[in-house]
């Protein structure tokens, strides 16, 4: 017999019926799951098309009767039922709130630094991958098919961008999905970024030149008492520019605060405040969550990584003919060389390849938030950071927290759901927006300003550095140093995809445990042995800093590297952190618990409430 698979859509009047209903049932059901003939055949056939899983939500919880050997077998009901129907009409209702509050939020203007207009050969704009001439300029006919894919609006047209090798673009559609929860990325903006020419843009080149002196100098000798004339002079040298945005102490650069977080917003004015993030600039400069042994379940693994040698081949694109090689989509060949010992992160080169290949640092992050320490182990990694105090469960008599919902399981999940809407964000806004030179173009302009005596508008602080001496000294050349053989990844600067996926991820983590509680037992890497830990003496750590520490350690990894300006870490950072706000309001829509909020302080140093 042919079944009609339309004959049953599992309506509502299927599965809900009143006490008169329930009496009719049994010879309606069994028209519907026998058919005419009421073979035992097509019965079965017909239950197969029904998971295992609707049998026990209650598809088939209606009383029905069937005849087996001429005797009538009635289907025990049950006293009492879920109301099935009010938790589908919820979860219908909390979908199109969700979408409707998410649809008002206005799309805010979106404003550029005016640089790729203003160049007609376009050098203050990402263009790698595509062809070059031997200046590292790009070929304007390749320039224009890569804008008329991106505002073509069709998949197909991104497959007429010219390129210039066999490197291919880094997904310029994929910020074009439609998330189902959060906001939209154009509903969302970040600052201007600086321009060319400006003083600050002098200033976020000079401070990754000095990343890349001082890449192999411990971060435990960043102390205001130091005597390295390597991280003094980078002091005096970054203490003389007036656009520096960095962290400071009484408007001065100190050793401790090299190279440490910050985050920038877009203020009431349309323009832009920087923050040092909380936290970011006390104690060591390396996160807890990057240093101390996680524990997973039955299983603990310490945290020690494969680092680069430090040795002259693991600086790449010093050489111009590879500068300009990989410019135009082409493979050097060339590969990093790893120390035969790992290690834990101690200076800017482990810095620059945790953000290379990271591991997942923030599921690590939050397995150490949820277990216990072990009393007897100071290395033991659990801190057995409480929940945070708005947590439901935290106290109820009769029920506690799990994986649906504020527990365990619960946290992990977000940190995964936010990490590709972040994504989206920042590539939208890298594609579609602003299309930021990278740092290592900005170094070829650099270069060829000293080299071939060109004109591009670089800023004099740049040239009045001794950052330029230092690196044609080392390697012959005025090109900004690479950790990695491929350079930067092909799409633009601006907003960087490693620290918005941080500020999403450690904004999650901050909504669901207690920041403020202290951490027990902090640790060090052992200047003596980086292959160990000791325990850590010094100012009180919080969960909170800790968090805003390993975001900054891994957006400011990338900085590290030569890949990303300071500003592009600390936009993505509020980015990011806009985005998982916008997730953990829809996520409070579908709650039954009686939650207030999630309230936790943000980067710019204000407490919120979700």
């Amino acid at each position: 017999m042919q079944l009609d698979p339309n004959s049953h859509q599992g309506s509502e009047q299927d599965t809900q019926v009143n006490s008169e209903d329930k009496l009719k049932q049994p010879r309606v059901a069994s028209k519907r799951f026998f058919g005419s003939r009421g073979s035992r055949r097509l019965f079965l056939g017909r239950a197969g098309l029904f998971s295992a899983a609707s049998v026990v939500a209650g598809v088939f919880s209606s009383s029905f009767s069937l005849k087996k050997g001429g005797n009538v077998v009635q289907a025990q009901r049950p006293g009492a039922r879920f109301n099935y129907s009010n938790l589908r009409n919820r979860a219908f209702q909390v979908r199109i709130r969700a979408a409707k509050v998410n649809s008002e939020i206005p799309i805010p203007p979106h404003p550029t630094n005016g640089d790729e207009a203003k160049y007609a050969n376009k050098i203050a704009t990402d263009t790698r991958g595509l062809p070059h001439n031997k200046l590292g300029e790009v070929d304007l006919k390749a320039y224009q098919s890569f804008i008329n894919a991106l505002t073509s609006d069709d998949p197909n047209e991104y497959e007429n961008i010219i390129l210039g090798g066999k490197r291919k673009l880094v997904q310029p559609l994929g910020p074009l999905a439609v998330s189902l929860s959060g906001l939209n990325p154009t509903q969302l903006t970040i600052p201007v970024p600086p321009t060319l020419d400006s003083a600050e843009q002098a200033a976020e080149f000079l401070e990754i030149a000095w990343q890349q002196l001082l890449q192999d100098i411990p971060f435990s000798e960043f102390r205001n008492n130091t005597t390295n004339p390597l991280i003094l002079a980078a002091v005096q040298d970054l203490n003389r520019l007036s656009a520096f945005k960095g962290p400071k102490q009484n408007g001065r650069v100190t050793p401790e605060l090299l190279f440490r977080g910050t985050a920038i917003y877009v203020n009431a004015s349309g323009g832009t405040t920087y923050y040092t993030l909380p936290g970011v600039d006390v104690g060591p400069y390396v996160s807890q969550f990057l240093l101390r042994p996680v524990p997973a379940g039955t299983q603990s693994y310490v945290q020690l990584n494969r680092v680069p040698l430090a040795i002259p081949e693991n600086s790449f694109q010093t050489n111009y003919n590879e500068w300009l090689l990989v410019q135009n989509g082409g493979d050097s060949g060339r590969t990093i060389k790893f120390d035969s010992t790992p290690r834990y992160f101690i200076n800017g080169r482990d810095q620059s390849e945790i953000a290379h290949t990271p591991p997942p640092v923030y599921a690590n992050a939050a397995l150490i938030l949820l277990a216990k320490p072990a009393i007897d182990n100071f290395l033991a990694g659990g801190v057995g950071s409480p929940y945070n105090p708005g947590n439901p469960y935290n106290n109820s008599k009769t029920q506690a927290s799990g994986s649906a919902t504020f527990g365990p399981g619960y946290s992990q999940s977000l940190i995964a759901w936010v990490a590709p809407h972040a994504i989206r964000a920042a590539y939208w806004q890298k594609y579609y927006v602003h299309r930021r030179l990278r740092a290592e173009a900005y170094g070829g302009l650099v270069h060829n300003n000293k080299v071939n005596k060109t004109n591009y508008p670089i800023h004099p602080d740049v040239f009045n550095s001794e950052v330029l001496d230092r690196f044609f000294s080392k390697n012959k050349s005025y090109l900004l140093p690479q950790a990695f053989p491929e350079g930067a990844p092909f799409h633009s600067s601006y907003p960087g995809g490693a620290s918005v996926s941080a500020g999403a991820s450690v904004t999650i983590l901050k909504a669901l445990f207690d920041e403020s509680y202290v951490i027990p037992n902090p640790v060090v890497a052992d200047p003596k042995d980086p292959t160990k830990l000791i325990p850590y003496q010094g100012p009180l750590l919080t969960v909170g800093g800790e968090l805003n520490k390993l975001a900054a350690n891994i957006g400011l990894g990338r900085d590290s590297a030569g890949i990303h300006w300071r500003t592009d870490a600390a936009a993505s950072l509020a980015l990011g952190e806009a985005i998982a706000i916008s997730i953990l309001r829809d996520e409070k829509l579908t709650f039954r618990e009686k939650f207030a909020g999630f309230t936790f302080t943000k980067f710019d140093g204000t407490k919120i409430t979700v």
